[in-house]
């Protein structure tokens, strides 16, 4: 008899041969315990599978029971470092599971051929059970890193108001969230920020119903709100001399640039860019602008690369290049970063209005054809890509709430209105008719449904014509285009232009403009 755990035993089973050890350490990595049960450790074994059992029911229960609320909360620097902390030590325990499985089998016994064969089977499994662990942390590491570089850089300016630390209401009891949106193109080798495009998300905090109210950037006599130092300076509407060539700095896109270069008129206050921008623009359209987002465009086309492209259908060809040298040819094909950077951004043979469709066509495609598994396999490459392509003033602690929010808008209700000629002249805008359209389909919105209609995702068009295009999203397929229906009357949503997937006459169109 041979006393093993305290119990009184027969004589120890043995397994026979390499086949047998190795088999019986592999199972050990699928039911641990299983080795110690067959070498005759039944305490040990037992105890070991009712702990895998217990473990078992409880990621069952948590992963019926997680809710959005649990991806935003995992952002939290906090639980970044616990994940961390709790996969390295899994993946230590799993090794030396594996490890200590195949000792107990005795491999010693065997002969010295199938001793080497089954200790580096057993040392291959040994690393792979751990690997997926220690993923999990490099992940986790990674991300704390890139958030650290977008969100913990010290304000030059207050953020906005934000509710205490886990408040039941973490809006504070406001029912729309208002998050100015926009697309720069700093580059190393150019001074400043351009703020090419501007669109501000309205966003319903009970619903996720989305309004995307667009901004031209040639906007012009851009007014600033009463009290401000921009509104002392130019107090009948943003207005510079000329340039020698006619061409004109003081449009809207340079608001950002025009305050970051000009810190006399904040009483000597630096990086007063994004905080000016979000007042005239909340001005312009009569909204309060919680915080702001701003895009890299260029630095953009690394994520389209590391994403492995985006499906585009291109309407018409498009030029690009100082000397037109540049083309992106009509046609529906898996198009590169630059390639669609290009097609986002070229005017040559267009113009800023068709310019801000294309370019939504691309967001929206980016949007919906990043899938979790691509995201996960290729998520090394998108952190480097990332990295130095956004700026925001969004406290990293309202992302527990904004990120189970933006999953809550994917599948929601989202329109929109674009500013452009007709419906507005950028060289002489109505100021009380932009207000108004705003508000209108604010309204709109929160009356509509809270799941997506056949149209739900159309976008308002200010008109018909190729140069106030009316976008939508694609959800998962290829972004298409399509000319606009001439019954689309201005500040109406495009018959043509809804969800792909959603059952409707148009369900696979989205309309882009070119």
């Amino acid at each position: 008899m041979i006393e093993e755990d305290g119990a009184a035993l027969p004589e120890k089973i043995k397994p026979r041969g390499t086949a047998a050890v190795i088999g019986w350490t592999a199972l050990s990595a699928l039911v641990p315990g299983a080795a110690h049960l067959r070498a005759g450790h039944r305490r040990t074994g037992f105890l070991l599978l009712g702990a895998y059992g217990v473990l078992l029911a409880a990621v069952t229960a948590v992963a019926l029971t997680a809710d959005a609320g649990l991806a935003g909360r995992l952002l939290d620097p906090g639980w970044l470092r616990a994940v961390i902390a709790v996969a390295l030590v899994a993946a230590l325990g799993w090794f030396t599971l594996l490890v200590r499985s195949y000792v107990v089998l005795n491999p010693g016994e065997l002969p010295q051929a199938g001793q080497v064969v089954s200790g580096v089977l057993a040392g291959i499994l040994a690393v792979s059970v751990a690997l997926p662990f220690v993923v999990v942390a490099q992940y986790a590491i990674v991300s704390g890193e890139t958030l650290d570089t977008v969100f913990d850089a010290p304000p030059t300016v207050a953020a906005a108001p934000t509710p205490g630390s886990r408040p039941v209401d973490p809006w504070a009891g406001r029912t729309r969230v208002n998050i100015l949106l926009l697309g720069g193109d700093w580059q190393p080798n150019r001074v400043g920020v351009r703020t090419d495009s501007l669109n501000m998300a309205s966003v319903d905090v009970r619903t996720g119903n989305t309004v995307l109210l667009s901004l031209p950037r040639n906007l012009e006599k851009v007014r600033f709100p009463p009290g401000t130092p921009m509104r002392r300076r130019f107090p009948d509407g943003f207005r510079l001399p000329a340039n020698p060539d006619g061409s004109r700095e003081d449009l809207l896109f340079s608001v950002w640039e025009y305050a970051e270069t000009h810190p006399e008129l904040f009483g000597g206050r630096h990086g007063m860019g994004p905080e000016t921008l979000k007042q005239t623009i909340g001005y312009t359209l009569g909204l309060d602008v919680d915080w702001y987002a701003l895009v890299n465009m260029w630095g953009l086309a690394r994520i389209i690369d590391a994403l492995g492209g985006l499906t585009l259908t291109v309407p018409t060809d498009v030029v690009f290049g100082k000397y037109n040298e540049g083309l992106v040819k009509a046609g529906t094909r898996r198009l590169r970063g630059a390639d669609a950077m290009w097609f986002a951004r070229s005017r040559t043979y267009s113009d800023d209005y068709t310019r801000m469709g294309r370019q939504r066509c691309v967001l929206d495609a980016l949007l919906h054809q990043t899938d979790p598994g691509t995201v996960l396999i290729r998520f090394n490459q998108l952190a480097r890509a990332s990295k130095g392509m956004f700026r925001t003033d969004i406290p990293r602690s309202m992302l527990e709430h904004l990120v189970p929010l933006a999953l809550k808008v994917r599948d929601a209700r989202v329109t929109g209105v674009q500013f452009v000629p007709p419906l507005v002249s950028t060289a002489d805008p109505d100021w009380a008719l932009i207000r108004a359209r705003s508000a209108k389909a604010i309204r709109d919105s929160a009356a509509g449904p809270a799941t997506p209609s056949p149209a739900a995702s159309a976008v308002t068009s200010p008109s018909a014509s190729a140069a106030s295009p009316a976008i939508s999203p694609s959800a998962g397929g290829p972004v298409t285009a399509s000319p606009s229906s001439a019954a689309s009357g201005p500040g109406t949503p495009s018959p043509s232009a809804t969800r792909a997937g959603t059952p409707g006459k148009h369900a696979d169109r989205s309309i882009c403009g070119a």
